[in-house]
Order: structure tokens, then sequence, then C-alpha cells
């Protein structure tokens, strides 16, 4: 099995572990980001909301080419599964089954998994869609559908018509389990509930949605919508570190991403909070800024340097070798001002 050191290690490569990874290694500090592939950011057909970026740009676009920069900056890219972390003297020890990892600090960037209704589905992203903030732009003025019997789905739907005036709420054969006083609500606004379960679902020669057929035989057209049925969160990890979890299943943190247990961050959508790509590389951000303030070696403490000295030029810089070289490297690299 291969041993390795580093000072940083993120699980995870979206946007928030890849965002927290580049601020470490361009902190200068020895990365390793390890990721499993997949995830949510990797599903989408395009890119909303990151501005700067096109909307053509696909996820896996997006985070290749984070991939590249981070590569290209000094980080340690490697696919794999984080099979456990367990605390040492010195830090943590991630065991991924072929390497053994020791790291000062840690950030978990796990996310989470939409728990997705049963068939008949369109494609995701071209009529089943889980980002309301991101999608709900794409269906001004278009039939859409919310699916879920639970108080959110109640609410998205009512929130859909901010939007849209055709909004049917689809339990498919659920009773709901919303509360009398959103019963109430949702009674007060133009939202069609159908408990009719869908039988098929009917799409164009491009893929997207053009409707489902319920078991009553009934047809109606959509564009789009938003299954509703709740997250599960990919939190084993910080649980067997022992960091306080909520309710939700989601990652107890301050404002710069700490977990409870020191040395310990989480990033991203395994957090509370809105589940955006911008929002998570902001997480990323603060997460390695932090992180660099408690492992930067200098300016010396005065206690430290009555206790050893002062800072000989040998001692300087603080910069590993290996991202020094890295750094002489990406200085050599054209840019558009060479053009």
């Amino acid at each position: 099995m291969t041993k390795r050191e580093y000072e940083v290690a993120v699980v995870g490569g979206g946007p928030a572990g890849l965002t927290a990874a580049l601020y470490a290694t361009r902190l200068g500090h020895d990365t390793i980001c390890i990721n499993r592939g997949g995830g949510r950011a990797a599903m989408m057909l395009d890119t909303h909301n990151v501005i700067g970026v096109p909307e053509s740009v696909s996820g896996n676009e997006f985070l290749q080419t984070a991939i590249e920069q981070l590569e290209g900056y000094g980080t340690t890219y490697q696919r794999g599964y984080v099979e456990a972390i367990e605390a040492t003297a010195a830090g943590f020890r991630l065991e991924t089954g072929d390497s053994s990892i020791d790291t000062k600090r840690v950030v978990l960037a796990t996310g989470f998994s939409d728990v997705r209704p049963d068939p008949p589905l369109p494609r995701t992203g071209r009529g089943l869609h889980y980002c309301l903030h991101c999608d709900a732009y794409m269906f001004v003025d278009e039939p859409v559908y919310v699916m879920g019997h639970g108080e959110s789905a109640a609410q998205v739907a009512m929130i859909m018509l901010n939007f849209t005036d055709d909004v049917d709420l689809l339990t498919r054969g659920d009773a709901p389990t919303w509360s009398e006083q959103t019963a109430r609500q949702l009674s007060a606004h133009p939202v069609e509930v159908i408990d009719a379960d869908i039988t098929d679902s009917h799409t164009t020669d491009d893929g997207w949605l053009e409707g489902f057929t319920f078991e009553t035989g009934d047809t109606r057209a959509y564009r789009g919508g938003f299954p509703m049925y709740g997250s599960e969160y990919n939190n084993e990890l910080a649980e067997a570190l022992g960091c306080a979890i909520n309710n939700d299943g989601t990652v107890v943190v301050d404002d710069h991403g700490r977990t409870s247990v020191d040395g310990v961050y989480a990033v991203g959508d395994l957090t509370p909070g809105h589940n955006q790509i911008p929002v998570a590389m902001g997480d990323g951000a603060r997460a390695g800024i932090d992180l660099h303030y408690s492992l930067r070696s200098y300016p010396k403490s005065l206690e430290e340097i009555e206790r050893d000295g002062v800072v000989s030029e040998t001692d300087v810089p603080a910069v590993s070798d290996q991202l020094r070289e890295s750094a002489r490297e990406h200085r050599q690299q054209p840019t558009a001002a060479d053009d």
C-alpha cells in the first residue's frame, strides 16, 4: 500500500471541493483532492447561474476545466473512494483501498444525492430538474409539474406560480403529508393537485419532455418540473470522525466551514444552505483561506521566536519544493496577453 503525506486532503470533487483545493494549493499547501466521480454537478447538461461561464458548458466540461487548473497549480488529483478516515497524533489518515494518506487538515465535500421518484421519468436536465433556483427561469410561461406529496412539494408548486400560471402538483397516488395550514394555503393558489400515478412519459426528438400519461388515461403537457422527495447526505465520513450532524443529515459548520472536530472542514451541499454552484464555490474559498491561516508557517509568534530563535533565510520560503516547481512552470505558460 502506498503511503503519502499532505497538508490538506479534500474528499470530493464537486465545485466546493475543487475550490477548497484550489485555494489551499495556491496558498502554498501540499494538497490532494480525492474524487470518486459522479455528483450533482457532473449531471448538469448546461451550466446556469455561474457568472462568466456560458450556459453551453456542461457539468463535466466545467469540472474537467477545474481539475486541469488544479493540476496546473500543483494539486494532486486522484480518482478514488475514501473508505475511512481516522484521527492521528499529527492529524488524520485516509484509507482509499490502495493508498494511505496522512494529512494535517481534511475538507469533506461529499455532497448528497437527490432521492429520485419512480419511473417513468424524462431525462435529467430535459424535463426532470432538481434545482429550483437554477432552472425555474427556463419555465417562464411553460406548463410545469411538481412531483411529491410532502411539505416541500406543496411549497415549490406555489413558488413556481412566480414563473408560470400553469402548475400541477403530482402526488402519484401518495396521500399528501403536508400540514393543514399548507393545505389551506395551497387551496388558495391556482395549483391543480393530481392524485393519479404516471404510466408513461413523452419526449420530443431532442429528448425534452412533452408530457405524462396518467393511469386515468389522461395525458397532460409539461415542459418540465421538479421532483421533491428529499436528499440523502453522504455524511458517513463526518459521522465516523465525530462531527456534529444536523437533524436533516447536513454537517454542522461555522461561517468558515469548520466542523465540531478540530482540523475537519465541510463545504458545499454537505452543509446547510442553498445547493448552488456559486454558493459551493464560496464555501470552498472560505474554508481554503481559513485552513491556510491555521497552517501557514509565518509570521512566527514572539513565543516561537523566543523558544526557537529568529527565522533563518535558509528556512524560507515555507512552500514545498514541489509547489515551487509548479509555480515556476505555471508562470511560463502562455497567457491571453501573449497572443
